[in-house]
């Protein structure tokens, strides 16, 4: 018992030392607490009945409605399905704090008592098995966590806080079309924004951000190649868009070992070519779909023009009039994700404060993911952004992993699982701690 009270007596007199350490030991407490008696239903629901971009109408309606029992003005129907939650305290900053929303159309194989057993029509009318297979789940669950967390604590801070609960991540264009519908003209603009991503490659417990790049950015090109339709024991009287499309895919990969130099990251990867219906039947059409990622963007434009250059000559090289060109489509894109640098270094220092100093890991890029939260950040806007990385995996797991058992899945892998309560807690945690950081003191 004495042990007991001598241990007490040393907690409280470390946190009459540092403020922050009895604030922070407060909000873990409660949102932990919160998980265990309210946000843990709420997750298994998410996951349960993931959306397609632009189709998040039950999460968005679910989103609007525990923002508006917090307390918080809500509009919904903000750039198609997104929804924007104000909560007002007074004079001080106003703050963006985003989360995205959307799943994936792919089938969970993760063997979980609570897997997504969902399906959904996509904006192209064909149905798919749906799941979150990137954590937004997880997203969505930490920003009811957070603003409930920061409605019971307005006594602390001042200002203004902008919840906003974006659509379509995963095309990387829920982020614009909520700008493009007036966001910052309509809500006002951001003095700071937030964001934060499960990680499953980092370990539970810890946080990461950049000062500097975190995502790179991220194309969606379509590249239609055009051919001449004949018997397939009769190439000659044709023109084969199956073989010249195999050409295309071949040398793309040129782009990035001949055409840019080794100092500057990019991918070209295609991830769809679809042609023909039979065996033996050359088709008049093939169509491919692309992803590419650079880390600027004067390599972003560069790379564009390049797949452009090679698709379209490598047409003409086989014979395709120019009446029948090779054609490529930009359907959408977003740019690099980059951290304001001031703004990282001091919620890194908040994070390392508030969280604990092992808590925050240098920032390694692993891959060239990509991020629409760029949109919100963008150079024009002014706007300093600060987005970091929660990790997703249990330290146990990893050990496994590297000891021979099963790997640990990427991000959109049908096996993708993270653990729910430690990234949901610890996302939440660290939100709140930036925004108090960030938010004028209560007077």
């Amino acid at each position: 018992m004495r042990l007991f009270h001598l241990a007490a007596s040393i907690l409280a007199l470390a946190a009459a030392a540092h403020p922050a350490l009895a604030e922070d030991a407060a909000t873990k407490q409660a949102i932990e607490a919160e998980y265990d008696n309210y946000l843990a239903p709420l997750f298994l629901d998410f996951h349960q009945n993931p959306e397609l971009g632009f189709r998040e109408n039950r999460t968005a309606a679910k989103m609007a409605a525990e923002l508006k029992a917090a307390g918080l003005e809500v509009t919904t129907g903000v750039g198609g399905t997104g929804v924007v939650g104000m909560l007002r305290n007074g004079k001080g900053p106003t703050i963006l704090i985003r989360a995205d929303m959307d799943g994936l159309p792919v089938e969970e194989k993760t063997g979980l008592p609570y897997a997504s057993k969902a399906k959904q029509v996509g904006e192209d009318g064909k149905e798919y098995s749906v799941m979150h297979a990137c954590g937004h789940d997880t997203h969505i669950t930490a920003m009811i966590a957070t603003a409930r967390r920061l409605v019971a604590t307005k006594g602390q801070w001042s200002g203004t806080l902008m919840f906003v609960v974006q659509p379509a991540e995963e095309g990387v264009r829920g982020a614009k079309r909520m700008m493009d519908d007036g966001l910052y003209q309509r809500f006002g603009k951001p003095d700071y924004a937030l964001a934060f991503h499960v990680a499953a490659e980092l370990p539970t417990g810890v946080v990461s951000a950049a000062e500097g790049i975190q995502y790179s950015s991220s194309d969606t090109l379509d590249v239609r190649v055009p051919g001449i339709g004949t018997h397939g024991a009769s190439p000659h009287l044709g023109k084969d868009p199956v073989y010249i499309a195999s050409q295309i895919v071949t040398a793309l990969q040129s782009i990035d070992s001949r055409e840019i130099s080794p100092l500057k990251p990019v991918v070209v990867t295609v991830g769809s070519i679809h042609a023909g219906t039979t065996y033996n039947i050359i088709p008049d059409e093939a169509n491919l779909k692309l992803t590419v990622r650079a880390n600027d963007e004067e390599t972003r434009a560069q790379v564009i023009a390049l797949v452009e250059r090679i698709a379209v000559n490598i047409g003409k090289a086989h014979g395709l009039p120019d009446t029948m060109p090779v054609t490529v489509t930009h359907f959408s894109g977003t740019p690099t994700t980059i951290n304001d640098a001031a703004l990282a270094r001091r919620l890194n220092a908040t994070m390392k404060r508030a969280l604990g100093e092992s808590a925050v890991v240098p920032f390694e890029q692993k891959n060239m993911g990509a991020e629409d939260f760029a949109y919100f950040v963008a150079a024009d806007t002014g706007v300093p952004g600060y987005y970091f990385a929660v990790g997703g995996t249990t330290p146990e797991r990893i050990a496994a992993a590297k000891a021979g058992g099963a790997a640990i899945a990427g991000h959109h892998s049908p096996l993708f699982q993270i653990a729910p309560r430690e990234s949901i807690t610890l996302g939440a945690r660290a939100m709140v701690a930036a925004v108090m950081d960030l938010a004028g003191k209560k007077k």
